[in-house]
């Protein structure tokens, strides 16, 4: 089977977003080069990327940005995660919409607390960010730190999880 990939609107710009059957592969900024992460994606899993709608992953990011949605039910492939990075990225499901954790919470949680960077890595590669939500962390000085999608779409939304929209 195929891969499947659409792009969405967004208040934090276009997003687009990758399934495969097992679920959601991937969900890239539009400051990345979607044809570049379409490429990657179909090198790293060995599948053919073509053009389709995303049904429930497209309604429930559509629901999340309306202020609808706090947290997310969808199937995830996790297939573009290894090691310790995974268990990173997994963790940061377990925190709560609307609230935050720093990178070195999160090691600590991961079992690791001397792993500060690694878990600043896990973040960082994250191919699911929104959906796995790895804008809730925040260095230990209350700084945003880094995202993918660039320290504006970071601080959108968390604004949009307090519930201070524009």
């Amino acid at each position: 089977m195929s891969l499947s990939w659409t792009t969405i609107d967004s208040p934090v710009g276009e997003l687009l977003l990758v399934a495969s059957p097992a679920g959601v592969v991937r969900i890239a900024f539009e400051c990345e080069d979607f044809g570049g992460v379409r490429r990657d994606v179909e090198k790293r899993t060995g599948k053919k990327a073509e053009q389709g709608g995303l049904g429930q992953a497209e309604e429930q990011l559509a629901e999340y940005f309306a202020g609808q949605r706090r947290e997310f039910d969808l199937p995830l492939d996790w297939r573009l995660s290894s090691g310790f990075r995974t268990q990173v990225q997994r963790a940061l499901t377990g925190i709560a919409y609307g609230e935050t954790q720093t990178y070195a919470q999160l090691a600590q949680r991961v079992g690791n607390p001397n792993a500060v960077r690694a878990v600043g890595s896990g973040c960082a590669t994250n191919p699911l960010p929104i959906v796995v939500p790895c804008h809730r962390v925040l260095r230990s000085d209350g700084a945003l730190g880094g995202y993918r999608g660039g320290l504006v779409a970071k601080r959108v939304l968390l604004d949009l999880e307090s519930g201070q929209r524009d």
